[in-house]
């Protein structure tokens, strides 16, 4: 047996008022004198046994009245979970939900400062020696350890909302990560359930863990949030015409109309935008404008939306390039069609070399490379291009119809390609194509019925073991491939089974030419993310970074600064933030004085969603575990966190009454039973 409210029993000490009444008796008594006393004594004794075994009762139950009266105040309960000793003192650890969502309002005003008083009527009840220990959102590490009543006081007075989103689960795990030791561990969850945070799979918990749920209820509020943005420009030119695709989703049971959308490029107004959202549904729209110049570009998509306001603003940034370089290796002077494709736009910087002037180290610099009809393709070109690859490069290859197959197959298996090449000089129509691909998606406005697609003379034919690692971006007839894509390492080759001679194919001069070689040199450009999200984006992407042992980059966006540790990985550098970023916006990353990049960090969008899981919705994701849940104004002593005990106090209170009822029976009725 347990008693919630110990300090009581002093109490019991009270016994000590009817013994001593029991032993001192008070009462005077006056002699009689009689002249014949031998009856008169026989009845004296009799009635000297009588009183002391009334009075032994009487005593007794004065005695076990004010004993069961005690134990009600100090309220005693069985329980079946394994507690610990009293005297080493409870741990007492209380989450407080400080995301977003916990802004909303009801009769008691915001969420979080309700959860922050009734943290605080929790942990009073308590008693000295028991510590705390609190968790929020952003899993701090000045909140992972045990603290008296006083700090914890402090440290709920300093919580403030936060981005960070997690799951109950990864909650819960985060206050069992403190060991308890023969302490009786308390966990209180204070938060407004939304579904997201609960989820639908099922929470693991320690099996003598005493877990609370409070709920707290807010007013039901509409809401409409911008969920997403991307881009549909492949690359970013200056003057080119942009064009980003917005998502906005309506969380509300009714229909948003007239929703202004607003893009900003820069802090200057780009595009604009109204739309209307039915209700639980997403809208998309395209925002197009132009006329950006060369560098880093800071963007935001903006709504205005009351009163939930933390998600109608998305921030992400982009690089308008002045170039994209391509060098081709060319083992015959007559070629001309590719120097023709990419020397006709300025934005591509084209550069050749032939087979036998080749400069492996300067491959790094270009992000396409193009071979065309190689006579003597070697092993150490392979090699290169292997790393070059690995590291995020794109390669197209033609090959020479008048080259050993054999040679070309060697170079292939070099490649990490295991292809057996055979030559063909059966005339064939390419019959498939890949529209679907990202490099034929916006190609063609409308599909013909019957396209139009390259006549091939000559070719090589293609086989391998690795065909699930394929991808045809056209073929020929019963499944052969024509011009495939293979990934290697971050980047990717693409294989064409004839060369761009004329006398080989019509493909140089077919108008699907054009568009598959501008396309697959537009794709080739590694842009990083628009946008990362806080809490969930561990590590960025950057271009390939040399840092000199006593030198550190830096992201700062206004006051805030964040070093992070660099990792060098093939083809780029991993900036790895943790958790050090905590507040949405853009961050610039410096090298010394110098900007290299520009990150836009925004908070999830869960907290978005202001549907909340009910008690039914609570109970099942514990399954068989039994928790207690707790409503808003609900009881929050330890009752009300007690798992799997039954409450004694009101049985006491009943043998306190039993007692003095059998005390008050004693005193009336006992000197007139009979003998």
């Amino acid at each position: 047996m347990n008693f919630l409210y110990p300090g009581f029993l002093f109490s019991l000490l009270a016994v000590a008022i009817p013994i001593l009444i029991h032993l001192f008796n008070f009462r005077k008594f006056k002699k009689v004198y009689f002249s014949n006393v031998a009856f008169l004594k026989a009845v004296t004794v009799q009635h000297s046994s009588r009183e002391k075994l009334r009075n032994l009762l009487i005593l007794a139950c004065r005695i076990l009245a004010i004993v069961f009266l005690v134990f009600a105040f100090a309220r005693p309960y069985w329980s079946s979970g394994s507690a610990g000793a009293f005297e080493n003192g409870n741990l007492v650890n209380i989450y407080i939900d400080n995301s977003y969502s916990m802004e909303a309002v009801n009769k008691e005003g915001s969420l979080l400062d309700e959860a922050k008083r009734k943290a605080k009527q929790i942990a009073k009840q308590f008693q000295l020696n028991d510590k705390f220990q609190l968790t929020t959102n952003d899993f701090e590490g000045r909140h992972q350890r045990l603290v008296s009543l006083e700090e914890l006081t402090n440290l709920i007075d300093e919580i403030k909302v936060s981005p960070v989103e997690h799951s109950l689960q990864q909650i819960i795990n985060r206050q069992n990560t403190t060991v308890a030791g023969k302490r009786n561990q308390y966990n209180y969850v204070l938060s407004d359930f939304q579904q997201q945070f609960v989820g639908k799979s099922v929470i693991h918990t320690p099996a003598d863990q005493i877990l609370n749920l409070v709920r707290l209820n807010a007013n039901t509020i509409p809401n409409v949030a911008v969920d997403s943005v991307w881009s549909l420009s492949p690359v970013h030119k200056p003057g080119d015409q942009e064009k980003f695709v917005v998502q906005l989703r309506n969380y509300s049971a009714e229909a948003s109309s007239g929703v202004p959308v607003k893009l900003s490029v820069n802090n200057q107004q780009r595009a604009l935008a109204t739309l209307n959202i039915p209700a639980g549904k997403s809208v998309r729209d395209t925002l197009r404008f132009g006329g950006l110049s060369a560098g880093w570009q800071k963007a935001k998509v903006s709504i205005k939306d009351f009163p939930v306001t933390f998600d109608d603003d998305l921030a992400f940034t982009f690089k308008v390039s002045t170039e994209l370089k391509v060098l081709q290796l060319t083992g015959g002077v007559s070629e001309k069609y590719i120097s023709a494709l990419f020397g006709a736009d300025p934005y591509f910087k084209l550069s050749t070399l032939p087979e036998s002037g080749i400069v492996y180290s300067g491959f790094h610099n270009y992000n396409l490379i193009v071979l065309s009809g190689l006579k003597i393709p070697s092993s150490g070109l392979a090699q290169e291009l292997k790393n070059y690859m690995k590291n995020g490069g794109t390669v197209v290859v033609f090959p020479d119809m008048e080259v050993d197959p054999a040679i070309y197959s060697s170079f292939l298996q070099a490649l990490a390609i295991p292809q057996t090449v055979s030559s063909s000089k059966d005339t064939l129509s390419v019959s498939t194509i890949a529209l679907k691909n990202k490099v034929f998606n916006d190609v063609f406005e409308e599909i013909p019925s019957k396209l139009d697609l390259p006549k091939v003379n000559r070719h090589f034919v293609y086989t391998g073991n690795n065909t699930s690692g394929r991808e045809d971006l056209m073929g020929f007839p019963l499944n052969q491939p024509f011009f495939s894509k293979f990934r290697s390492g971050a980047g990717q080759l693409y294989l064409c089974a004839t060369s761009l001679d004329p006398k080989d194919s019509n493909l140089p001069q077919h108008p699907v030419f054009v568009p598959l070689l501008y396309k697959i040199a537009l794709t080739s450009v590694q842009e990083q993310p628009l946008y990362y999200t806080i809490g969930k984006s561990n590590f960025l992407t950057a271009a390939p970074v040399t840092v000199n042992p006593n030198q550190s980059l830096r992201l700062i966006s206004g006051k805030q600064e964040v070093i992070p540790e660099i990792r060098q990985v093939p083809g780029q550098t991993l900036l790895y933030v943790a958790d050090q970023i905590k507040t949405p916006g853009i961050y610039e990353l410096f090298k010394s004085d110098t900007l290299l990049s520009t990150y836009a960090f925004n908070q999830g969008r869960a907290e978005s969603d202001l549907h909340y899981a009910d008690d039914k919705a609570l109970q099942s994701v514990f399954e068989d575990k039994k928790v207690n849940l707790t409503k808003a104004g609900g009881d929050l002593s330890f009752k009300a966190v007690e798992n799997n005990h039954t409450e004694l106090w009101k049985l006491c209170l009943v043998l306190c009454a039993v007692f003095l009822a059998v005390e008050a029976l004693l005193i009336r009725f006992f000197n007139k039973l009979k003998i």
